[in-house]
């Protein structure tokens, strides 16, 4: 891949989550709350039990790095977007916040730390923001080497029928744009031509869970296990509320649903 294609990429990740989204409110409210809980429950179960060194890829403004240094490791956030690190950085300053070790603006594909050096990389953004099969590779490929011979890496990714799921939780399936969009997405996992109304990635890559075994394969790592994130319980987005106590039954319910449902979540060594 050229230099210009990859910039290309980079620019478009910058501009989305500069100028259309603010990630970091986005599990801080309705549905996203379940997602977030989720991530940490899956985090926590592959976390070391001794203080370890991890590494945050694709962390936004920090949501998971703030989680896991306050559970007693040296964690170091990389994001692309140069708005994240100044959310992370300002929320560091606060009274009371979890410290971190290092924050810093990088690449997935060019690492700034030596080698064999996290005991576990949890890696958001890259699998499904770097459209180019050799870009992700490459991610992954800078992962191994970072990692200790017995490292771990989280790789998260987008199931190729999130865009379906997602209309049909808002309606979005009876516009024909939108279906022409996810149509694109289920062949061939590539999100192109959004429709003009619809605030999402312009460009992304969505995977077949046996896909994402294989790409992290080549990379170099040892696909161990696959695990759901959200699962059917997305279905419930529409519903999701809690602010009473019969909400936080409900709430607990779409909980364990994506609790058995574990679907689209990779760990490798």
């Amino acid at each position: 891949m050229d230099d210009r294609r990859s910039k290309n990429i980079s620019k478009e990740i910058i501009d989305h989550y500069t100028t259309s989204y603010d990630e970091s409110k986005r599990l801080s409210v309705g549905f996203g709350k379940l997602e977030h809980e989720r991530t940490q429950e899956l985090i926590s179960r592959y976390l070391p039990k001794g203080k370890s060194k991890i590494i945050d890829i694709g962390g936004a403004s920090g949501v998971y790095s703030f989680y896991i240094s306050g559970l007693g490791h040296d964690v170091h956030l990389v994001d692309i977007v140069p708005k994240h690190i100044e959310q992370a950085m300002r929320r560091s300053n606060e009274e009371k916040a979890p410290h971190l070790s290092s924050v810093r603006v990088g690449d997935a594909r060019v690492l700034d730390f030596p080698d064999g050096f996290a005991d576990v990389i949890i890696m958001h953004g890259p699998m499904y923001h770097l459209t180019e099969r050799s870009d992700r590779l490459k991610a992954v490929s800078e992962t191994k080497r970072v990692l200790r011979t017995d490292g771990v890496l989280l790789a998260f990714a987008i199931t190729r029928y999130a865009g379906v799921v997602y209309g049909i939780t808002k309606g979005y399936v009876f516009d024909p744009e939108y279906m022409n969009m996810t149509n694109f997405e289920v062949r061939t996992g590539l999100r192109k031509n959004a429709p003009s109304w619809l605030n999402t990635f312009s460009s992304a890559f969505f995977h077949l869970p046996n896909d994402l075994k294989v790409e992290l394969e080549e990379g170099g790592m040892v696909c161990e296990t696959v695990l759901g994130v959200v699962g059917p319980a997305w279905f419930g987005t529409s519903t999701w509320q809690v602010s009473t106590v019969k909400d936080q039954r409900r709430s607990g319910w779409y909980y364990e649903i994506s609790a058995v449902a574990e679907a689209l979540f990779k760990v490798s060594r």
